[in-house]
């Protein structure tokens, strides 16, 4: 079973960590691409624009709303098969991310999401 973890990208890289994916759709501000350590840019999985856009303009008010149409979109995404198959071989997998915001952040949707899919 893969064990998904979530860290931002300004954490120090640990071993631990296992297979890293950046989960943002836009790079990191203040971080080379030569400088960061992850293995997967995963992209297409990220909210897409208009979600991410909508969702920023009231963080803690839309986030509710948010977690259901970002699941939907995960449902939806044609990206998500291959994804799963690509993390599957890996013991841990951590995601990425650059947000500040630690409880607000569409990584620890994804995080639920996989954890569920993984099991599947």
């Amino acid at each position: 079973m893969v064990q998904v973890r979530i860290k931002r990208v300004y954490e120090e890289y640990s071993e631990t960590d296992g297979y890293r994916v950046l989960v943002d759709k836009l790079w990191p501000r203040g971080i080379k691409k030569e400088c960061l350590r992850y293995d997967y840019w995963a992209k297409d999985i990220t909210p897409s624009a208009m979600l991410r856009q909508w969702f920023h303009e009231d963080i803690p008010g839309h986030w509710n709303d948010f977690v259901v149409l970002y699941q939907k979109e995960l449902e939806t995404s044609p990206a998500m098969a291959d994804f799963l198959s690509l993390i599957k071989p890996y013991p841990v997998v951590t995601l990425i991310y650059a947000s500040k915001e630690l409880i607000y952040n569409h990584a620890r949707i994804l995080r639920d999401y996989l954890e569920t899919h993984l099991k599947e």
